[in-house]
Formats: structure tokens, sequence, C-alpha cells
């Protein structure tokens, strides 16, 4: 089987499905940039992380981290924190309660445009089904039974988009579902290093403030 034959074939399944398989094409194409996006930005989160003890002495130091070395969700947080610290150990709280904050809302970013995107695909199916259909009847209004290909021509029309519409939404949505899970465990990892950090602030402070003589 050559190369072009079965892009023939994906041509031919479009064709039949109408007009609607072109919004269907598009929302396919945008929930899965949405996807791998959110698949690219997690495993980079995941890998060369910070274990915590080498978050303290970081934010000791008021050293932000090697992005060389160091990509995961801690040391995201330590950086961030260290940018915006202001030596004060209640101010500092706040600010490491402000970062966790806006942590969490950068790791559920798009996945809600997922959801979105994977539950129109099955409304976009039905509306190509509903059309199939009001061509169907218009083709036995004007030919009555005596022209079958036609009928099955408009019958295929509305069984095409609602079967394109199924088969984007059902892998759409298991994959938000594992996107979810994956935001949720790394939210759990910045709450408890954020945790961890702040019962450790008032030490690092002290410290700090030895070093320099103050």
């Amino acid at each position: 089987m050559s190369f072009a034959e079965p892009v023939y074939r994906l041509i031919d399944y479009c064709s039949t499905g109408g007009v609607v398989m072109i919004p269907l094409a598009l929302d396919s194409i945008v929930l899965w940039v949405l996807i791998f996006d959110r698949v690219i930005f997690f495993r980079r989160l995941y890998r060369k992380n910070m274990d915590l003890h080498t978050a303290i002495e970081h934010i000791r130091e008021n050293r932000l981290p090697d992005p060389e070395r160091y990509r995961g969700i801690v040391s995201m947080l330590v950086a961030e924190f260290i940018s915006g610290r202001s030596g004060s150990v209640r101010t500092d709280k706040l600010v490491l309660d402000e970062t966790v904050m806006r942590m969490e809302q950068l790791l559920s970013a798009n996945l809600s445009m997922v959801g979105v995107f994977a539950a129109v695909a099955p409304l976009l199916g039905l509306l190509g089904t509903v059309l199939g259909m009001v061509n169907t009847f218009d083709v036995l209004a004007i030919h009555g039974t005596g022209n079958p290909k036609a009928v099955a021509g408009s019958i295929s029309e509305a069984l095409i988009t609602t079967q394109t519409g199924l088969m984007i939404a059902i892998p759409g949505m298991y994959m938000k579902t594992i996107l979810e899970r994956r935001a949720g465990i790394l939210k759990q990892r910045v709450a408890a290093a954020a945790f961890y950090i702040k019962r450790h602030l008032p030490t690092i402070l002290h410290d700090t403030c030895a070093a320099d003589g103050t």
C-alpha cells in the first residue's frame, strides 16, 4: 500500500462528513496542542528536582537555583520566592503564600480549556448528525426511496460526524484526567515544600543576619 492511499482515504472520509468536519478538525488540533503543551510542561517539572535541604540552603544564601542543574517544581518555587522576598519573616511568609497560589494557578492553566474542547467535539458531532438527517429527509422528499445512494450518502454524513466527535472527545477527556492528576501531585509537592520552608524561615533569617554581622 502506497503512502498516498491512506491520505486519499482520510480526505474522502472528511469530505463525506460534510462541512462540520472542518470545525471538528480545528477543535482536535487546538485540543492536542494544549495537551502536548501541558505534557511537556509537567514533564519538565518532574525532572531534575531539588530536595528540601538544598532548597533551604539556596534561600539562606539568597542564591537562585542553577537552571542547568535544577528544573523541577521545588526549584521553581525557590526561584520565585527568592525573587520576591523582603528579609522580614512575616512578610516573607506572605510572599511564600502568594508564590504558592501563583504556581498553583500556573499548574492549572489550560486544563479547563482542554476539557472545553474535548466536550465541544461530541456536540459538533451531534450538529453534523442533525444536518445529515435533515439532508436525508430532503433527499427522501425529492426522490422518495427510489434513490438509495443519495439517502445512504446523507446517512453516512450523519454517522461520520458523530463518530469523529467521539473519537476526539474520548481521548481528550482521558488526557485531561491524567493531566489533572499530575497537576494535583505537583501542587501537593509545592504545598509541602512551602510548609517546610515556612517553618525554617526564622532560622534562615537569623543565620543570614548572623553572617552579615547584624
